[in-house]
């Protein structure tokens, strides 16, 4: 399993960006996503997650409200909307599939649980 992460870039403070997660010989819809971040000299976290129905997406606190996660099964891609974005919002950007064990949703630690991961995209949150 192939995904890649992008629609990174440069964004000032308050602005709105949207990442994208594509694959490459897999159907998106078979898996549960998650997007983590890591920021510089810290450990990598887990920010959404989207189960395969889309339904009942799952948010770190410090993103809830500005973070919306989504699918779309003809793109075969899951969308990151960010918003309201701030510096504390720069790192490096991945999606990754999360395991599930066959129930189709985001178990309570999919944040610790991805499998097959991405290459990033930078987000740099910055005046």
């Amino acid at each position: 399993v192939q995904l890649q992460a992008s629609g990174g870039g440069l964004v000032q403070p308050g602005g709105s960006l949207t990442l994208s997660c594509t694959a490459s010989g897999v159907i998106l819809e078979d898996y549960v996503i998650g997007w983590f971040r890591q920021a510089p000299g810290k450990e990598r976290e887990g920010v959404s997650c989207i189960s395969r129905s889309g339904n009942d997406p799952e948010y770190v606190n410090a993103v809830k409200g500005r973070f919306s996660i989504s699918r779309d099964t003809a793109k075969n891609t899951v969308y990151l909307h960010m918003k309201s974005l701030k510096p504390v919002d720069t790192a490096v950007y991945f999606c990754a599939t999360v395991r599930n064990y066959g129930l189709g949703y985001c178990l309570a630690e999919w944040s610790s649980d991805a499998e097959y991961w991405g290459q990033g995209t930078q987000v740099t949150v910055s005046s």
